[in-house]
Order: structure tokens, then C-alpha cells, then sequence
């Protein structure tokens, strides 16, 4: 089968590879549909930070077909249309008891330890699929993922009466500012230094786009600033927005970084600003998935091109380089739905 593979930092490869052996008692097999492109792909691939073995498939935002099905598996069908859950859990840990397997002491991720979604065939435990609507469109279902991760991101922060500033309009900055959007209780502004994607959002959603200064952001929000969402993973743009912080507020920090923060921390004491970090999703999945075909037109707006596994290379090259007017890259395996 056709898949894309990561070797080692800035060595991915399209090739043929053997396909995944019958499934393993509580696994299943999925013939892969659509998946996308996520920051922290584009992260690894840079940095090889979360190369836990070589070579991997990468992927962790797919949807596919089930195709079969390992012994012990139950409450899912060969046919039905599936999501995966990105988070590789012990189920066995303090964390994992508790409920917050996004936390476990041996998290990993699928296309880290196990194969990803990158390929045409994926086995995977049978407890992370869920299952979705036959009418929801592969590629829209293939953004579920990263849509429970916009939504932990939202309910990181307090519940804000004001404006929410929304730093970065990627995949998952432009999903929380959708999120934020549909509440109705805040009024929402986004930044970002690629205009076309900032304006995509802002029409989309109905916010405002701002410029990262008090001018502009103290003329939008009309109040303090009390909330924001940093979504690029730029430590500069953290400092800016630690600066529009008023006394008091808090920032959800669901970006990627590279490289080290270089703040004082009377700054947080003196103000009371929180830094609350934002990693994966807890419960969120389902509802997420629950919520795709009312904001379907929205997630089907902010895909930037829909591309082959041969192209992904390519895209990966495009998607570094800043060379994307919309905020999502989808690979699809079928283009028939």
C-alpha cells in the first residue's frame, strides 16, 4: 500500500510499504479516507522531537471505513465510517483513572508510536474510533480532531464577558475563534501576520481582526482584555499578548513553540495574569464529532486544497513557508464523498 513515512527529522518519504496484518484482538482495521495536516506533523518533521520510532507512519487526524475487525471487539460494525482519537493512552495510570488521559504519565500519539493516518490501510485499538453520521463528508469529519482541541482550548479559559483575543489564525486558532463565535457571549478578535487567513476568519466567524497593539485591540474589544487564545506558538507574539493582557486575565496557550519563553514572573505575580496550557483534548472528542454537520460549512470554508499522498511533501514544504490563504491541508484517499 501507498503511505507517507517519517524517517528522521526532514526525511519524509512517499513509498510502498506492506499492508497492516489481520487486526490485533481489540484493534481494527480502517481503509483511510481523509486525514489532515497538522501543526505538530509539521513540528516533527522539523525538529524529530517526538521520533519514538523509525520509520513511522505519520497522520493523526484521520477518518476512514472500517474494514475488519480484531477478536473482543464490540459496539462497532465492518462499514461503519469512523474518527480516530490522536491520544495513545495507558488507561492504567493515576491520570488515566481520573479521567484525564490527555495526561497520561505514558501519553503518546498515533503516527508517533503506532502508524498513522498517512497511508491507505491503518490498524488502530478499536477504542479510540468513534463513529460518525454516514453524512458527514470525509473531509469534514477528518477535522473533528483538531475541532476537540479548539474546543479544550476554549474551555481552558474562564468564561469571559468581553472580548476574547484569538493570537494566530491556523487550523486551531481559526477553530476556536468559530467556537468562540457560536457562544454568543463574546465578542471575538483574531490576529495573524497572513492577512488572507486572518480575513478568512474574520468572515467565517464574524470577528474582528486587530492588530497586535493597545490601539487597535482597546478599539475592538470596547472593554479590558481579559481573555486571550495564543495559537501561532511565537514567542514574541506571547510577549505582545502578555503586554494586552489586562490585570487579572489569563491566556490558554495551545500553540506549538519553538524555542524558550523570556519573561519575568513578577509580571504574573504583580498582575495576576494566568498561563493555563491547553494539550489535546480531555473528553472532548465526542462532541466534537457531534457538531460537525451544524458547522459543516464553516470547517468545509477553511480548507485551503485537498491533495493525494504523493503530494504531501510538497505541501509540507507549502504549509512551512507560510504559504496557505486557508487554514487546512486534507489528504483524501477517496474522493467520492
Amino acid at each position: 500500500m501507498r503511505a507517507v513515512r517519517l524517517y528522521g527529522p526532514g526525511d519524509l518519504r512517499v513509498e510502498d510499504m506492506a499492508t497492516p496484518d489481520a487486526p490485533a484482538p481489540g484493534w481494527a482495521m480502517l481503509r483511510v479516507r481523509a486525514a489532515g495536516i497538522c501543526g505538530s506533523d509539521l513540528h516533527n518533521f522539523r525538529t524529530g522531537q517526538w521520533i519514538s520510532r523509525s520509520p513511522s507512519v505519520a497522520g493523526h487526524e484521520l477518518t476512514g471505513e472500517v474494514i475488519a475487525l480484531g477478536d473482543g471487539v464490540e459496539g462497532m460494525a465492518v462499514g461503519d465510517r469512523v474518527v480516530a482519537d490522536s491520544r495513545f493512552w495507558c488507561g492504567e495510570c493515576a491520570r488515566c483513572r481520573a479521567g484525564r488521559r490527555h495526561l497520561c504519565v505514558s501519553l503518546g500519539f498515533i503516527g508517533e508510536v503506532c502508524d498513522g493516518g498517512f497511508a491507505e490501510r491503518v490498524s488502530l485499538p478499536a477504542r479510540l474510533l468513534h463513529r460518525v453520521a454516514p453524512e458527514i463528508g470525509y473531509a469534514v469529519a477528518a477535522m473533528a480532531e483538531p475541532l476537540a482541541v479548539a474546543l479544550h482550548a476554549v474551555r481552558r479559559l474562564p468564561k469571559p464577558d468581553g472580548a476574547v483575543l484569538v493570537a494566530g489564525c491556523g487550523p486551531i486558532g481559526g477553530l476556536v475563534a468559530l467556537l468562540l463565535s457560536k457562544t454568543g457571549r463574546s465578542k471575538v478578535l483574531v490576529a495573524d501576520r497572513n492577512e488572507a487567513r486572518a480575513s478568512l476568519v474574520a468572515r467565517l466567524t464574524g470577528a474582528t481582526v486587530v492588530d497586535l497593539d493597545h490601539a487597535s485591540v482597546a478599539a475592538a474589544a470596547g472593554a479590558p482584555l481579559l481573555a486571550a487564545v495564543e495559537a501561532t506558538g511565537s514567542t514574541t507574539v506571547l510577549g505582545k499578548v502578555l503586554d494586552l493582557l489586562e490585570p487579572g486575565g489569563a491566556i490558554a496557550m495551545v500553540g506549538i513553540f519553538h524555542g524558550r519563553l523570556d519573561i519575568d514572573p513578577n509580571l504574573l505575580i504583580e498582575r495576576e495574569i494566568a498561563l493555563l496550557g491547553s494539550h489535546a483534548f480531555a473528553d472532548e472528542l465526542p462532541e466534537a464529532v457531534s457538531m460537525l454537520g451544524v458547522l459543516s460549512a464553516e470547517l468545509t470554508a477553511m480548507i485551503d486544497r485537498q491533495i493525494g499522498l504523493d503530494d504531501v511533501p510538497a505541501a509540507y514544504e507549502r504549509l512551512l513557508s507560510g504559504q496557505a490563504e486557508g487554514l487546512k491541508t486534507i489528504i483524501r484517499l477517496d474522493r467520492s464523498v
